[in-house]
C-alpha cells in the first residue's frame, strides 16, 4: 500500500528490492534462472494445452465415425429384413418366386457392400480412439513437466529468500526433471 511517499512492502519484496539495486550475483543468478524457467514453462504450457485440443478432436473424430458406422450397420439390418421379406415371399402360394429370388441375391450383394463399409470405419473410429490416447497421453506428460517447472520456480523464490545454495540445486534438479519429461512428451514416450 502506498500513499504520500508511505510504503508498506513484505519481506519478498524488501528481498527482490534490494537485489535489484545491488550487486548481488546470487540474486542475479537465481533471478535469471527463474526468467527462463518460466519461458520454458510457458513453452510446456503452450504444447500441453495444444496436445489436450488434439486428444479431443481426435476423439470427436473417432465418435463421428463411429456414427457412420452404426448408420451403416442399421442400413445393414435394413437390407437384412428386406431380404427376408422376399425369401418369405417366395415361398408364399401364388408368387412370383423367380422375381423374389432376384430381389434376395440383390439384398445380399448390397449387404455386403454395406458391412465392408460399415466395417471400414468402424476401424477408422479404432483408429481415432487411438490418436486420441496417445494425444492424451503426450498431454500428460507436458502437463507433468510444466508442473515440475513451476516447483522449480517456487524452490528459485524460496532460495532467493532464504539465500541457500542447496534450494537453488534443488530447483535447478527439479527443472532438470521438468525438462527430462519434456523430452518424454517430444519424442511420445
Amino acid at each position: 500500500m502506498s500513499g504520500h511517499g508511505f510504503h508498506v512492502h513484505g519481506p519478498h519484496d524488501h528481498e527482490l528490492e534490494h537485489a535489484a539495486h545491488g550487486n548481488d550475483d546470487f540474486a542475479s543468478r537465481i533471478a535469471v534462472m527463474t526468467a527462463i524457467m518460466a519461458t520454458v514453462g510457458a513453452l510446456f504450457g503452450y504444447e500441453g494445452g495444444a496436445t489436450q485440443n488434439d486428444a479431443a478432436m481426435f476423439k470427436n473424430e473417432a465418435a463421428i465415425k463411429k456414427t457412420e458406422a452404426a448408420n451403416q450397420w442399421n442400413f445393414y439390418q435394413s437390407k437384412s429384413s428386406k431380404q427376408n421379406l422376399a425369401e418369405l415371399a417366395m415361398v408364399l402360394p401364388g408368387a412370383d418366386a423367380e422375381k423374389y429370388k432376384v430381389k434376395v441375391a440383390r439384398y445380399e450383394s448390397e449387404k455386403e457392400a454395406i458391412k465392408k463399409d460399415a466395417e471400414k470405419l468402424e476401424a477408422e473410429s479404432k483408429e481415432w480412439e487411438e490418436k486420441s490416447e496417445n494425444a492424451l497421453h503426450q498431454h500428460h506428460r507436458w502437463a507433468q513437466a510444466m508442473t515440475a517447472v513451476q516447483i522449480a520456480i517456487s524452490l528459485a523464490a524460496i532460495t532467493l529468500l532464504t539465500k541457500k545454495k542447496w534450494l537453488q540445486y534443488a530447483s535447478y534438479g527439479v527443472a532438470g526433471i521438468g525438462v527430462a519429461l519434456a523430452g518424454l512428451a517430444w519424442f511420445h514416450i
